[in-house]
């Protein structure tokens, strides 16, 4: 049964077997892992997962409370789920403000913050007990847990919160500070990932550069070999298990010139992606985030000379308080002078309890949306031409699905759901998750054609 975590529930009625829990994930990718930890153990424990709302004893709403508009989001998802249900446990990030909740939503059974699973699990034993009939031999859940995601990715992450400050942000508010997860614990993970079939690991935390700072990069012992808790370290064990291995959130400390050479030599993707979010040394200050952007495009050229197929990814607020005309063409002449390849642009919205909501001279409406199509004008004409560059190049493609023109995949320089896709014409008798090698005949802004060789 697939469960769809960023979409609601069907409302059509369907049998309903005891001990049934409905499930509702939104947000990011982290909160996908914390929803899979928790139906793991549901499963684990003998409750049926419900497809839809009528099928459920109880729903659980894993919410996402970022911005205004995921907090809208969640809120009308917790309404929908009422309306259907009636019995509604809330968690996730926007938990973490429970009278937020309660203030539209007096009727929800339970509210607990992001990763306290244990809290959504006693809820769930409070309104519906576990059955005594269940049998773990028979009742069997794979050794790799329950996925959200397709057979042949997963996400794994390697620590909860964070240690920075951004005025933009209440992360380790909701999340808390840094703490990352043993190194042997990750790989353990990591290694039952792949062996239920896994070709692509995609690597997430807050800050995956900081892995193991908070405890001492302490050593752990993995398959017999000592094995640190550090990003390098940590991503040569994962370059061993033979498949795709994707870094997220990777911010450019000097850390990072660690695991280039890694990807120059085809074990890991040669991919990064690093949370940037400015180039104005001013805006940046603002934010409470590194500045030396010089310093930053000073990296990416050492990187790009040691690994040439390095794709950047990276994503960037416009229209923050104060930022200005000057600000903003800061922003764009480092795009210029970056040439990343995947760049995500979001319009700044307030949140809820963050500092940067007491600056002074926000940014009108108009302007923001004015700046934000420009930054795309200017971000869709550099990833033309570095797609361009591909055209003749044969690549290896994973296969993601088939639709009825052909296989729908991506290449090494493309995560699923966030960066572009390279569509195979007639090649339906393709399966997903194999690996193929393309040779691409035809670029746009964001996606590739290929055929098969």
């Amino acid at each position: 049964m697939k469960i769809n975590t960023d979409t609601h529930f069907d409302t059509t009625a369907s049998p309903k077997p005891a001990g049934s829990i409905g499930f509702v994930s939104l947000g990011c990718p982290k909160n996908t892992v914390d929803a899979e930890r928790i139906l793991t153990q549901l499963r684990t424990e003998g409750y049926h997962i419900s497809p839809d709302y009528q099928g459920a004893d109880v729903v659980i709403v894993n919410t996402c409370g970022f911005i205004d508009a995921a907090k809208q989001e969640s809120l009308d998802t917790i309404g929908e789920a009422l309306r259907e249900n009636g019995k509604v446990i809330v968690t996730g990030c926007m938990g973490a403000k429970d009278n937020e909740i309660r203030e539209v939503h007096p009727g929800v059974l339970s509210i607990s913050g992001p990763h306290q699973y244990e809290t959504v699990l006693g809820a769930v034993h409070e309104h519906v007990p576990p059955q005594a009939e269940h049998n773990p031999f028979t009742d069997l859940v794979p050794p790799q847990g329950i996925k959200l995601t397709p057979r042949h990715y997963a996400y794994l992450k390697i620590s909860e919160g964070c240690d920075h400050n951004c005025s933009f942000c209440i992360i380790p508010d909701m999340r808390g500070k840094l703490v990352s997860r043993p190194v042997g614990e990750v790989l353990d993970e990591a290694r039952r990932l792949v062996n239920a079939g896994v070709k692509e690991l995609l690597v997430i935390s807050q800050d995956t550069s900081a892995y193991g700072s908070d405890i001492g990069h302490k050593l752990d012992f993995w398959e017999g070999r000592p094995v640190k808790a550090r990003m390098k370290e940590l991503c040569e064990a994962l370059a061993g298990l033979g498949v795709w291995v994707r870094l997220h959130y990777v911010y450019p400390y000097p850390n990072v010139e660690e695991v280039i050479p890694l990807m120059a030599e085809g074990k890991l993707l040669p991919y990064l992606d690093m949370p940037l979010q400015h180039a104005s040394k001013r805006i940046l200050r603002a934010m409470r985030r590194p500045g030396k952007v010089d310093k930053t495009i000073e990296r990416i050229q050492q990187w790009r000379e040691l690994c040439p197929d390095l794709t950047l990814r990276s994503t960037f607020i416009v229209g923050f308080p104060g930022e200005t005309e000057e600000d903003f063409q800061e922003l764009l002449d480092f795009l210029d002078a970056a040439q990343l390849d995947r760049v995500g642009c979001f319009k700044y919205s307030p949140v809820e309890g963050a500092a940067a909501n007491a600056l002074p001279n926000p940014v009108p409406a108009a302007v923001m949306d004015e700046r934000y199509e420009r930054f795309m004008l200017k971000q869709q004409q550099i990833s033309a031409a570095r797609l361009q560059r591909r055209v003749g190049q044969t690549l290896p493609l994973l296969v993601d699905e088939i639709a009825e023109e052909g296989a729908v995949a991506r290449s090494p320089a493309d995560a699923p759901d966030i960066d572009g896709l390279t569509f195979i014409d007639g090649a339906t008798h393709l399966t997903p998750g194999s690996i193929v090698q393309g040779k691409i005949e035809e670029t746009d802004e964001y996606d590739m054609w290929a055929h098969l060789v």
